[in-house]
């Protein structure tokens, strides 16, 4: 049964041999053999890989797409075991196959450098984590938020909602910022008021109106104070916590309201002038 497919168990074997009923019980032994571990190996790979996508959605704190990628990775390899145990039962040596399939490994290897670095920083994505589905980051020179991770490319959708493709590689070897891991952002804005101003009121102005905004936290506590004194302007540093989902709204919206607070608090804002003096000559 095992070395159905060697050579010596040809020779001699003249037509009425090849169809006596013991060669016909043998052949059929293995391949019913054969056919018995292809449905045990394959019924087990299936197991294994439902088994382990369950185990990534019962638990809310788990990664579901690390799971999913074990489990693949799981049936696969449970599949390549069970092709081997195969070729054994026929008698097929499979030493000289996996050497063979080695060579043609570093073959192809060598001529998808670029595509298998994308896997393999893929790999690295998924395993560590840094960035995931729905964080808001920028990668590669590219922000966005991030709507899938797969072994070779990483999407995301840009502030206009257009799909940008960026290969695993530039992400894993690039400095990744993510903006959705805390819970929290500072805020910063550099606001001028004229040297001739009443510095005390307007840093009061700055602060009222900032803090008035439930958007705004006072612990840490903000931060306003003149940092700067510049050629047409006193500048002040003004820093404020806020929730990192309300960022961007709560920074745009200050920018505007403390300008309408200091203009109608009668606090000069500078910008730069130029005079021309026109010489006859």
């Amino acid at each position: 049964m095992q070395q159905l497919l060697s050579a010596e168990i040809w020779q001699g074997k003249t037509l009425s041999d090849l169809f006596s009923f013991e060669f016909i019980a043998s052949a059929a032994g293995s391949v019913l053999g054969a056919v018995l571990i292809l449905l045990l190996g394959w019924t087990i790979s299936v197991w294994a890989q439902r088994r382990i996508q369950k185990i990534g959605k019962a638990n809310k704190h788990l990664d579901e797409m690390l799971f999913n990628f074990l489990a693949s990775f799981a049936r696969y390899l449970i599949l390549a075991f069970t092709a081997m145990f195969v070729l054994n039962t026929f008698g097929v040596e499979t030493t000289s196959i996996v050497a063979i399939i080695g060579a043609a490994g570093l073959a192809i290897g060598l001529a998808l450098q670029g595509t298998l670095s994308n896997v393999a920083a893929g790999v690295m994505l998924i395993l560590f984590r840094p960035i995931k589905i729905g964080d808001f980051v920028e990668v590669a020179g590219k922000m966005g938020t991030v709507v899938d991770i797969s072994l070779n490319f990483t999407e995301l959708a840009d502030l206009s909602n257009v799909q940008v493709i960026v290969p695993n590689a530039g992400v894993w070897g690039a400095t990744i910022t993510n903006y959705s891991t805390n819970d929290t952002r500072r805020a910063e804005w550099t606001f001028g008021v004229g040297y001739g101003a009443n510095l005390k009121i307007a840093e009061q102005i700055i602060r009222d109106t900032i803090m008035a905004d439930s958007r705004a936290k006072s612990d840490p506590e903000p931060f306003v104070q003149v940092t700067n004194l510049g050629d047409s302007s006193v500048d002040f540093l003004v820093r404020v916590w806020c929730d990192a989902s309300e960022f961007f709204g709560f920074h745009a919206d200050m920018t505007r309201q403390v300008k309408e607070a200091l203009d109608a608090g009668g606090v000069d804002i500078p910008f730069p002038t130029r005079t021309i003096v026109q010489t006859s000559g």
